[in-house]
């Protein structure tokens, strides 16, 4: 039992890094194409990154890049999506 929960403990974690990474290159890359007035990612595809399990990238990249930190949907949204997460892998990983 004790490998089957570090085994996919580890599955978790690796997944989180990566969309954490994707969550905080796609701020980045928005920022660029709205300083150069090109195609931009929706806005609601950057807040799902957050909900999917991006929401520590997704803020890094927030405050990084300078990028939607005016936008009060995001202000609450990415924090409060992070909260979630914190408190889900409390409920899951210590209860």
């Amino acid at each position: 039992m004790k490998d089957f929960i570090t085994n996919h403990m580890t599955a978790v974690l690796v997944y989180l890094a990566i969309v954490n990474l994707i969550a905080f290159i796609a701020y980045g890359i928005d920022k660029s194409r709205a300083k150069r007035k090109r195609w931009r990612i929706p806005e609601i595809t950057l807040i799902m990154f957050a909900a999917i399990g991006g929401s520590i990238g997704a803020l890094i990249g927030m405050f990084f890049w300078h990028h939607k930190t005016k936008k009060l949907k995001f202000l609450f949204a990415v924090p409060a999506l992070l909260i979630l997460w914190i408190v889900a892998a409390v409920c899951i990983f210590v209860f």
